[in-house]
C-alpha cells in the first residue's frame, strides 16, 4: 500500500470514528427530549467508467424532536476529475486528473429557532498533492452573542493548540467564504474554515491530521452543549418565521456557492448525500 493510500485509510478511520461519536451524542439528546429518533444509515456506491474501485460512502440521516433534520455523511472516493474541472483543484490538471478524497460532512437543522443550525466538514484529498481541509461554522436563525462566543472559543482553543496564527487566519477565511454576495450578508456567525494544509511528508500528515482531529473534537464538545442549553426555550410564530426565512438563505448559499456541493456533483457523488444539507422547510418572502 502506498504512503498516500495508507494516509487516506488513517484519515478515513478518524472520520468514521468521529461520525459514530457525533451520531451517538445527537441520539442521546433526542432521548433526553423524550424522542426515540435514531439515525438511518444508507450506504451508496459511486460509479465511474473504466474505474473498478470508485468508492462510495454512507449517508446518516435523522429527523427527530430536537433535530428537525440532521445529516452526517462519510465518504471515500477515488477516480479522475472531469478535465474541465480538474484545473480548479489543488494539485490536479487536465493531464493529471486523478484523485482520492475521504471526509465527513455534517449539517443540522433544528426545530427550535433558538438552537443554532450548524455545519461541519473535514476532509483529506490526494491529487498530485495531499492535504487536509475543513472547518465548522455556526448558523443561528436568531443570533445569540453568548452562544457565538462559546462556539468561537472552542474553535480558538483547537487552533491555539497547534499554531497561534491559525484562529485569526481561519476565522477570516470562514467570514469571507460563508458570505452570500447576492444578499450582501453572511450565512451565519462564522467559525473557522481552512484548506490546503499540505502533507509533504509523514510528519506533516501526522501534524495536520492531529489538528483536524482537534477541530472535530472541539465541535463534538461545544455544539451538543449549545443544543442542550437552548432546546427547551419557548418560541413563537414570529421566531419560527425567522427560522424559515434564514433557511432560505442557507439553501441559496449551498446551491450556488458551496464548494462541497460542487465537488460532489462534479465527481459523481450520491445526490441525496450531497443535498442532505438542504433544510426540510424554508420560505422566501
Amino acid at each position: 500500500m502506498s504512503e498516500w493510500a495508507t494516509n487516506t485509510a488513517a484519515a478515513r478511520g478518524w472520520f468514521e470514528s468521529l461520525r459514530d461519536q457525533i451520531c451517538a451524542e445527537f441520539e442521546s439528546i433526542e432521548r433526553e427530549a423524550g424522542s426515540d429518533a435514531a439515525f438511518a444509515y444508507t450506504p451508496w456506491s459511486r460509479s465511474e467508467e473504466g474505474n473498478d474501485d470508485p468508492g462510495g460512502g454512507v449517508q446518516g440521516l435523522m429527523k427527530g424532536k430536537v433535530f428537525e433534520k440532521v445529516g452526517v455523511n462519510v465518504s471515500t472516493v477515488r477516480g479522475s476529475f472531469p478535465k474541465e474541472f480538474a484545473g480548479t483543484v489543488n494539485g490536479a490538471d487536465a493531464d493529471n486528473p486523478g484523485f482520492t478524497a475521504t471526509g465527513i460532512s455534517l449539517v443540522a437543522h433544528m426545530h427550535n429557532p433558538h438552537v443554532p443550525a450548524v455545519h461541519m466538514n473535514t476532509r483529506f484529498l490526494t491529487t498530485g498533492k495531499a492535504w487536509f481541509g475543513g472547518g465548522a461554522d455556526l448558523n443561528p436563525p436568531i443570533p445569540n452573542a453568548e452562544d457565538t462566543e462559546e462556539f468561537h472559543a472552542a474553535m480558538r482553543a483547537a487552533c491555539a493548540a497547534h499554531n497561534p496564527t491559525y484562529y485569526e487566519k481561519y476565522k477570516k477565511w470562514a467570514d469571507d467564504y460563508f458570505y452570500i454576495p447576492h444578499r450582501e450578508t453572511h450565512r451565519g456567525v462564522g467559525g473557522i474554515f481552512y484548506d490546503h494544509l499540505e502533507c509533504n511528508d509523514a510528519d506533516a500528515f501526522d501534524r495536520n491530521l492531529a489538528f483536524t482531529q482537534d477541530v472535530g473534537k472541539a465541535f463534538l464538545s461545544i455544539f451538543p452543549a449549545l443544543v442542550r442549553k437552548r432546546m427547551n426555550e419557548n418560541f413563537d410564530a414570529e421566531e419560527e418565521a425567522k427560522l424559515l426565512e434564514y433557511r432560505g438563505r442557507y439553501a441559496e448559499f449551498n446551491l450556488v456557492y458551496d464548494r462541497g456541493t460542487i465537488f460532489g456533483l462534479k465527481t459523481g457523488g450520491n445526490i441525496d448525500a450531497i443535498l442532505m444539507s438542504l433544510p426540510p422547510r424554508a420560505t422566501w418572502s
